[in-house]
């Protein structure tokens, strides 16, 4: 991954062991600007601050996962939303990936790797979103 490539994260998950987990495996990737939410509304009550990523729990005490990746896809769909959650069920994954999550993964024994693996594919994304920017203007402008 990219080390130049520091982004925003916000880190939402109401277990603090498991919210600090995330943030110290994040943080050994290089990546150090991250706030902590022990809620979703505190989350989305901190919004505009438009983080870059979302890492967000699935099953929260007071807000569903779920409601809260609605609110922020509403508010801007362009936020890298990533669901984390400790259930196996296939369904979940899918419903979330369907509502905007950018990926889904599970609390687990290799969840470093995921977490690993979900920045370098946002880093790759990025990418490749700003290198087609200069050619979607390039054809629109042959035509001026």
């Amino acid at each position: 991954m990219s080390r130049s490539e520091n982004f925003k994260i916000f880190i939402v998950d109401d277990d603090i062991f498991h919210l600090n987990m995330v943030e110290q495996i994040i943080h050994n990737q290089g990546q150090t600007d991250t706030t902590l939410f022990e809620s979703g509304l505190d989350c989305l009550n901190q919004i505009h601050v438009k983080p870059d990523i979302i890492f967000l729990d699935h099953c929260m005490d007071t807000y569903n996962g779920y409601e809260v990746l609605r609110k922020i896809k509403r508010y801007d769909p362009n936020i890298f939303t990533v669901m984390i959650s400790a259930q196996e069920d296939i369904q979940t994954a899918i419903d979330v990936l369907k509502n905007g999550a950018f990926d889904y993964i599970q609390k687990g024994a290799n969840l470093e790797e995921q977490l690993k693996n979900i920045l370098t594919k946002i880093v790759t994304v990025k990418e490749i979103i700003r290198s087609r920017k200069p050619s979607i203007f390039k054809s629109i402008f042959q035509y001026l």
